[in-house]
């Protein structure tokens, strides 16, 4: 048995964060290990052909280093800009920009006296390591926690709906086979939006009242789910009653004062209706944003109906950080009551995976979710995703972790940022690794070999084409939370 606290969490763990000390450690943590490891996959390429590596850092350091030691030819340190890190190879134009030693000629240890498939093989080190890495996490979590799932024939009711899945021509009760080409097997409240945003979905295949009906999805949908400030609307959920499993003592709320008692079910919200968990919260969330409110909810008791009405908090007084690490600060209000949560109402179920199954089903999970990313990118370039309602900074990416250190959750994140990491440095932008492949391949192709001076301005370009982009994204998310 297991219950959700009311502070919003069970719509998205990673949008409320009390605690931002502990998502903050998980992100650095997490990002460290990326950082390191991808760098070690250049580094360890280098010194297969015998290249000379000068630095080794995680976190980038200009002007001085948190850490630094000198071991052999390569100093090793710890910066203090945590935005990525960086190995300086020898006779390799990258953001150091060292055009004193380009000058004069190539050495045999040097990066560009090497053949085009020795330099092929030390750029594409790094995200062929974070490819692998991903891999291999999603197999540790499979094998270590399984997989956890709901099957869709466990709703035997069908679906609860939201006001916008109505308006899509979704109903209460239907029982959702495909959306797009995306099976319905495996049934999770995010399935019909993924569908549409990222699989470009036109048709949902329902069951309803017996009968098979295919629903055209309005192209608007696509666009209009993809924006930032909608990225919490969930179109359908399970049919839960909003039951009170706990009162909490120490809230400032009075719940158990004002007459509730466990096993409550919440039926109404300042008299307006809310038959099952996801419309009690955001009929909750609706209310005025006023310091103070008053709360009247209409509890089911057995057979009986009753109506209580007490005090909630409602706090705006929150630090540039906490707004920071989490999106819905000025929506906190806290009932003093936690809610049962899907275990209490539907049979989930747990698949476990040997050693190799778990490797294959790693496999499987990191080309799903690569391919995802891809879809994602295709539809941003059709317009029916507008990048700047995709883009996030580390700020975003940072509150997936959640409040709470969950092992589970975090090696999953971290396989997945893993992922994204190798797609992105494969991306043909000078400065990045497939900018770099991309010179690489024309010249083992053509036999030409591009200039030092082409090179440096191209990285130079790439580079504060990259430096603008983290500031736009950083600057997006802080308009979002300030």
């Amino acid at each position: 048995m297991s219950y959700i606290r009311i502070n919003i969490t069970f719509l998205n763990p990673s949008i409320y964060d009390d605690n931002m000390w502990i998502t903050i450690a998980q992100f650095i943590l997490s990002l460290s290990i990326l950082i390191v490891l991808h760098e070690l996959g250049h580094f360890s390429a280098a010194k297969w052909f015998k290249t000379r590596v000068e630095k080794f850092y995680l976190f980038f350091n200009p002007y001085f280093s948190l850490f630094k030691v000198q071991m052999g030819e390569t100093e090793y340190g710890i910066g203090w800009l945590p935005l990525g890190g960086y190995v300086k190879i020898s006779g390799m134009i990258d953001e150091s920009f060292d055009s004193e030693q380009m000058a004069g000629p190539a050495e045999p240890w040097e990066f560009r006296s090497k053949p085009a498939w020795q330099r092929l093989i030390i750029m594409i080190g790094g995200v062929t390591v974070n490819f692998v890495l991903g891999i291999l996490l999603f197999a540790v979590v499979f094998f270590t926690w399984g997989e956890k799932y709901l099957p869709s024939v466990e709703l035997t009711d069908g679906i609860a709906v939201t006001e916008e899945g109505y308006e899509l021509g979704l109903r209460d009760g239907d029982k959702i086979i495909k959306v797009g080409a995306l099976s319905a097997e495996k049934f999770y409240p995010g399935i019909v939006n993924k569908g549409i945003i990222i699989n470009g979905a036109e048709t949902i295949e329902i069951l309803r009242n017996g009968k098979t009906q295919t629903i055209p999805v309005d192209p608007k949908w696509g666009p209009y789910l993809s924006k930032y400030e909608n990225k919490d609307i969930r179109l359908v959920g399970m049919k839960m009653p909003a039951q009170v499993s706990d009162l909490e003592g120490s809230s400032p709320a009075k719940p158990k004062e004002a007459g509730m008692q466990k096993d409550d079910i919440i039926i109404g919200v300042n008299g307006q209706p809310t038959a099952y968990i996801d419309r009690f919260i955001k009929t909750f969330l609706d209310q005025p944003k006023d310091v103070a409110a008053d709360t009247e909810l209409t509890l089911l008791r057995g057979s009986d109906t009753l109506t209580i009405s007490y005090n909630t908090l409602f706090d705006k007084k929150k630090t540039l950080g906490q707004r920071l690490f989490n999106r819905d600060a000025d929506k906190q209000r806290r009932l003093g009551f936690s809610l049962y949560g899907q275990d209490q109402y539907y049979d989930f179920k747990t698949e476990t995976f040997g050693v190799g199954e778990a490797l294959s089903k790693g496999w499987t999970e990191s080309c799903d979710f690569l391919g995802d990313q891809i879809s994602a990118f295709g539809q941003m370039f059709r317009g029916k995703i507008k990048a700047k309602d995709s883009l996030g900074s580390f700020i975003s990416i940072g509150k997936m972790f959640g409040s709470e250190w969950d092992w589970e959750r975090f090696w999953k994140m971290t396989a997945m940022l893993s992922i994204l990491l190798a797609f992105f440095n494969l991306l043909p932008i000078p400065a990045l690794d497939g900018g770099y492949v991309m010179f690489l391949l024309f010249e083992s192709i053509t036999g030409i070999k591009v200039s030092d001076s082409v090179m440096e301005k191209a990285t130079m370009i790439g580079f504060f084409l990259l430096i603008g982009f983290m500031i736009y994204a950083l600057g997006l998310d802080i308009m979002r939370h300030v």
